[in-house]
């Protein structure tokens, strides 16, 4: 996969996240993106089982394995994830 895929795929996941009208906390979709974001990531989750909505590209998920992660969109606009 090529630096430009590798970069494009998170961003164009949590683009989708954001072009929503404000998805409800559980919403399958909304679960659904934020571990592929996590997982192209390299972030060990598994599977969001729950998300909370911090701000318009920033959210807490929770995965089935326990670990949470804050997923936002940084200064640069690159998908981000930060361990919790």
């Amino acid at each position: 996969m090529s630096t430009n895929a590798r970069t494009a795929a998170p961003l164009f996941a949590l683009a989708m996240l954001v072009a929503a009208p404000a998805p409800a906390a559980e919403d399958p979709a909304l679960l659904k993106d934020l571990t592929a974001v996590l997982m192209l990531l390299a972030m060990p989750c598994g599977e969001v089982v729950s998300a909370i909505r911090q701000a318009g590209n920033d959210h807490i998920a929770s995965c089935k394995d326990g670990s949470r992660y804050r997923v936002f969109v940084n200064a640069e606009g690159r998908a981000t994830a930060q361990k919790l």
